[in-house]
């Protein structure tokens, strides 16, 4: 699967606000991001679940899952089913990002960040190819664990359910993070009818009280 690192996306990961970094940086940033190129070794998984409201939540049908609370509940609305899926950039780009950091912290920081975006081109990527594989049906934006109500205790669970130790190499500590750490696990709802997209809000984040870009007066684009 071919995905891109958004280079403005990593950059607004960096801090720099509406500020541009001059030509030093940005040789620097890209010279970075090659590196990290040779190093990522993505892997994705995603399954299709027909889905049922519950009282606690939706259950994906076949399995123990309940993603639980409203909102998840109010995101999958009108959808028959959903795609359940985890994408990482792989143990190899933690490993340069820990390397980068002991040699030098600013390219280390710089790597870092990069490397957050090259996991959301992943996850673009993948939601492309759905959109390629599921013709005639309209899907939702992606929902993970940690935003709105649905809470990132699911995250072990959601793992499982994918087989993602097995066939990704993915885990999750006892602290709810998974590793590597550049993962990203989500659920994208399935309808046979369009679907109103609504805009995430910073409300509803959980990372709302210590979110960068809100202190910086901007969003994330979600």
């Amino acid at each position: 699967m071919d995905y891109e690192i958004n280079i403005a996306e990593a950059v607004r990961y960096m801090g720099y606000g509406g500020l541009t970094p001059d030509e030093g940086q940005m040789k620097l940033i890209a010279d970075c991001a090659a590196e990290l190129k040779e190093y990522i070794k993505p892997a994705w998984i995603y399954r299709l679940f027909p889905i049922e409201e519950t009282a606690d939540g939706v259950l994906l049908r076949g399995t123990s899952l309940t993603l639980g609370g409203s909102d998840i509940k109010e995101h999958l609305a009108g959808c028959h089913s959903c795609v359940l899926f985890c994408a990482t950039a792989g143990a190899k780009a933690d490993e340069l990002i820990r390397m980068k950091e002991k040699e030098d912290m600013v390219q280390g920081y710089i790597t870092d960040c990069l490397a957050s975006a090259a996991a959301e081109g992943l996850c673009d990527a993948l939601e492309a190819e759905l959109a390629d594989k599921l013709p005639g049906k309209y899907l939702t934006w992606r929902y993970s664990p940690g935003y709105g109500d649905l809470s990132l205790e699911v995250q072990p669970k959601v793992l499982a359910v994918l087989e993602a130790g097995k066939r990704a190499g993915v885990s999750c500590t006892d602290s709810l993070l998974m590793i590597p750490r550049k993962t990203v696990t989500a659920v994208i709802g399935v309808s046979d009818t369009p679907i109103v997209k609504k805009r995430q809000g910073c409300s509803k984040c959980n990372m709302k009280d210590k979110c960068t870009f809100r202190k910086a007066g901007e969003h994330c684009g979600s």
